[in-house]
């Protein structure tokens, strides 16, 4: 969504993917090609591109409780993006959230977490982007209020709340745990979504993971708590979750999370993921609100008159070619209803937000799509169908009326 120093023989040159590569290709572009793996890992291309815009050339907007920020860019272009920076502004900016002008970057840049690591980790990952094609694109001008628009102030916030530490493998855990911690809370930087925040925007270490608000969705709870979090998630469901964005009757990702299977853990060797999930069934159980529904059977005709008349037409209109009566999704798990956190939150957070804004998962067999009924649908109609799926899915009555559907539709909400 940590630590001190890497151990080279386990996180240095074995991080590359194509392992048959590193024995011919010359030193150079092996670096290149173990630093395009560490970018996907660290998914460093979904905060660094806008929609049709040129990867990494950043102005991605970032709506914060105190303004929007812009992500930069990062490119290789001498005059707008890094083309400039040296080894040790690199390292610096990564390890510390300091750039080459000494201006402290916020946090939305996850500098808290790649802080952990190692200096040749971080290079390799330069050496990728300044083998891209330069863009010049100048970055904007970020909007926040006073006095968060005060960048000094950051100097303070990271005496504060930053780690200055390289990440330390664990002697009493196996290779492959401390592989999987790295990479979860390294360059992954999970908890930078799934952990909750104090008032001064910093993690909150006795929430670890344990779920938070991001961006108008809900990071799930990803400790190991079996009701709250992914404890009773077989290995193999959670695994076949991080690589392809979906593990039927457990979850299907949406909103931010289908980002970063997109562009990040899809593209990671099956190893990896291995290890992210061992490291992941043994974070600290955190309980939370929402739990994982209790299996129920659904019936595959359309059910009798509801307590949401105008939902459960809606549901057989628009809704239940692809998603089925009873949930199972017709021909694709990608579909399916079942089982789903999102169908048993009565706050329908995650439900609304992709009723709204829709979704799509770049899987290992093809690209799937759900559609937006922002423009289709008024508030009445997606509080109502929202409400509908909420009871008949999740057995749970849910919140939403008109007027939230209203204040989620504004910018930033």
């Amino acid at each position: 969504m940590n630590l001190r120093t890497c151990l080279r023989g386990v996180f240095g040159l074995s991080l590359l993917p194509l392992a048959a590569v590193a024995q011919t290709a010359p030193a150079d572009q092996t670096l290149i090609e173990r630093g395009e793996y560490l970018a996907r890992a660290g998914d460093c291309l979904a905060c660094h591109v806008v929609e049709g815009g040129r990867p990494y050339a950043g102005g991605l907007p970032i709506e914060m409780p105190f303004g929007t920020l812009y992500s930069t860019n990062i490119t290789p272009d001498k005059e707008t993006g890094i083309g400039n920076w040296s080894d040790d502004d690199f390292v610096k900016a990564m390890q510390q959230g300091v750039g080459p002008d000494g201006q402290h970057y916020y946090p939305a840049f996850p500098y808290t977490s790649f802080t952990l690591m190692p200096r040749e980790d971080i290079l390799a990952i330069k050496a990728y982007l300044f083998s891209l094609e330069p863009v010049r694109q100048q970055n904007p001008e970020n909007d926040l209020r006073f006095p968060f628009d005060q960048r000094w102030g950051m100097a303070l916030w990271n005496l504060l709340f930053l780690d200055d530490e390289r990440f330390e493998p664990d002697p009493a855990q196996s290779e492959q745990w401390n592989r999987g911690r790295y990479l979860v809370e390294g360059p992954g930087h999970c908890a930078e979504c799934h952990s909750p925040r104090n008032l001064f925007q910093a993690r909150s270490g006795s929430k670890h993971l344990a779920g938070a608000e991001i961006q108008g969705w809900n990071a799930w709870n990803i400790t190991a708590d079996e009701e709250a979090g992914i404890g009773a998630w077989p290995d193999e469901a959670l695994a076949r979750y991080l690589r392809t964005g979906v593990a039927e009757g457990y979850g299907v990702a949406g909103g931010p999370m289908a980002e970063v299977v997109n562009h990040s853990l899809r593209h990671l060797t099956e190893a990896d993921i291995d290890a992210m999930v061992v490291y992941l069934k043994t974070v600290e159980p955190q309980p939370a609100d929402i739990g994982r529904p209790a299996p129920r059977e659904l019936a595959a005709e359309v059910p009798a008159e509801t307590a949401h008349p105008l939902g459960r037409k809606l549901f057989a209109d628009a809704c239940a070619s692809c998603h089925q009566w009873d949930g199972s999704g017709r021909q694709t798990p990608y579909a399916a209803l079942r089982g789903l956190r999102t169908v048993h939150d009565a706050d329908g957070r995650n439900l609304l937000r992709i009723l709204l804004d829709g979704g799509h998962l770049e899987g290992p067999d093809g690209h799937h799509l759900m559609p937006a009924f922002n423009r289709h649908f008024d508030d009445r109609e997606l509080s109502d169908l929202g409400n509908f799926v909420l009871s008949h899915f999740g057995a749970t009555e849910g919140r939403l009326t008109p007027e939230g559907v209203a204040e989620r539709r504004k910018p930033g909400s």
